[in-house]
């Protein structure tokens, strides 16, 4: 098939809202997935922008600075595995092709339910026609929020669409906050108050296996932590990662820039022994 047959076939197939053509994931490796366990006591890194141009946070927004994100299909089907393609096109419609590497990668999806359940962070590959192609299996019917966070000409920019799952759904209540979580054999611990206060504040969370604390974290997308925040009711995106100069042995902290008070729901991710681990919080922000 020729560039230009390739190129049309796709745009068909958004038109069309249909299905998208077969393509390989990058694997990271396995991943443990965690949950909030009940309450206990307990300036050198990255922050997104935490407001657009137009004072609004990122993710909100399908298009934005002559960037829109226009997805192959808009909806899928729950428990089956499938692709998931796209395409950023600037401001002439067509795809942009030239991404900058941003935490080791070209491109960052994030996949939630609107309720924060279901969390996934993937990483797409790119076709030579500047489209993006994932698999992505989704376990539960409902309505999920698809970030693309990316960087393009030394500009971060995160674009957001929603992915329809047909099916009988509920909706999972967010739950408080909470001191601890887990995810098999680890436990991840956040230090500091539970409320969260002002527009910044630093976040401080330890790794625990086993009972014994993690000295040995290994390098995920270039830092020792990613953290991923999304704000209740409308899902707005902070994306932020570890202040490098003051995370040590089986801790790693985190600067951010809260957006608005509310409660937002914290997805962190380490690697250790070749697996990502990923637990969730819960944070109360007050003005």
């Amino acid at each position: 098939m020729t560039g230009a047959a390739r190129i049309a076939g796709f745009a068909a197939g958004v038109v069309a809202v249909a299905g998208a053509a077969a393509a390989v994931g990058l694997a990271v490796g396995p991943i443990e997935r965690g949950h909030d366990a009940a309450p206990g006591h307990g300036g050198g890194g990255h922050t997104a922008t935490v407001m657009d141009a137009h004072g609004a946070p990122p993710g909100l927004a399908v298009a934005q600075d002559g960037l829109t994100l226009l997805p192959a299909v808009r909806t899928a089907a729950a428990g089956t595995p499938t692709e998931y393609a796209f395409r950023v096109l600037g401001e002439d419609g067509r795809a942009i092709r030239n991404f900058d590497i941003e935490h080791d990668r070209a491109m960052h999806l994030i996949v939630v339910r609107r309720d924060l359940t279901g969390f996934q962070h993937l990483h797409p590959r790119m076709d030579a026609d500047g489209t993006w192609r994932t698999p992505l299996a989704l376990d539960a019917a409902g309505t999920y929020r698809v970030f693309a966070d990316f960087s393009h000409e030394g500009r971060s920019t995160t674009l957001g669409v929603d992915l329809g799952v047909p099916g009988r759904t509920g909706h999972d209540a967010l739950p408080a906050p909470a001191a601890t979580s887990t995810a098999g054999a680890y436990t991840l611990r956040r230090q500091g108050p539970a409320v969260q206060r002002g527009s910044e504040s630093e976040l401080a969370f330890q790794v625990i296996r086993d009972g014994a604390r993690v000295d040995d974290l290994q390098p995920y997308l270039g830092a020792r932590g990613h953290l991923v925040a999304l704000r209740e009711g409308d899902l707005a995106f902070l994306h932020v990662h570890p202040l490098d100069e003051a995370t040590s042995g089986s801790r790693v902290r985190f600067r951010v820039e809260w957006p608005s008070p509310g409660r937002y729901r914290l997805f962190l991710q380490v690697r250790h022994d070749g697996r990502i681990v990923t637990t969730p919080f819960t944070v109360e922000v007050r003005s």
